[in-house]
């Protein structure tokens, strides 16, 4: 296993006592389509950690590989007036992870978490463990407890 995918592994057991079941693909999940062929699923079960900056505070947006994240409703729902998408040394710096590769949890600093309601209707999602190769299955409800989310419409 990549040395990312286990960092991300321990220290989902170590912050929440969940075992994450880490799935690699060596040809990369590096858009929500290659992610949802490499597992078998609809492009809609990806759960796709979307790092923004809203009025200066990092943010994270787990919104469904089918919708693209608007800015304007992300912004609204952590009581922002704008919302950006950060940099990747913005991402690297407060996650802990690399563009690609973050995960919707474990992330280096405390971060607001807002999740996309389209997730909600499914059984199980898939979200990236720590690289752009490595991917996990959880329950949405499972993920939204560990994360602190909150539920919201944020698909443009």
């Amino acid at each position: 296993m990549h040395p990312s995918a286990e960092r991300f592994v321990g220290e989902a057991h170590d912050r929440y006592g969940f075992d994450p079941v880490v799935e690699e693909f060596p040809e990369g999940t590096k858009t929500a389509a290659d992610a949802a062929d490499a597992v078998g699923c609809q492009v809609a079960q990806i759960a796709s950690s979307i790092v923004l900056v809203a009025d200066g505070e990092v943010v994270v947006s787990v919104t469904s590989g089918a919708n693209r994240a608007d800015l304007e409703k992300v912004a609204a729902a952590v009581g922002a007036d704008t919302a950006r998408m950060a940099d990747a040394d913005e991402v690297k710096d407060v996650t802990g992870w690399s563009i690609g590769g973050v995960p919707p949890i474990c992330h280096a600093t405390s971060l607001p978490v807002v999740f996309d309601e389209t997730l909600t209707g499914f059984e199980t999602v898939w979200a990236a463990a720590g690289t752009p190769t490595a991917v996990f299955a959880v329950s949405p409800a499972e993920l939204i407890e560990m994360s602190g989310a909150e539920i919201v419409d944020v698909a443009e």
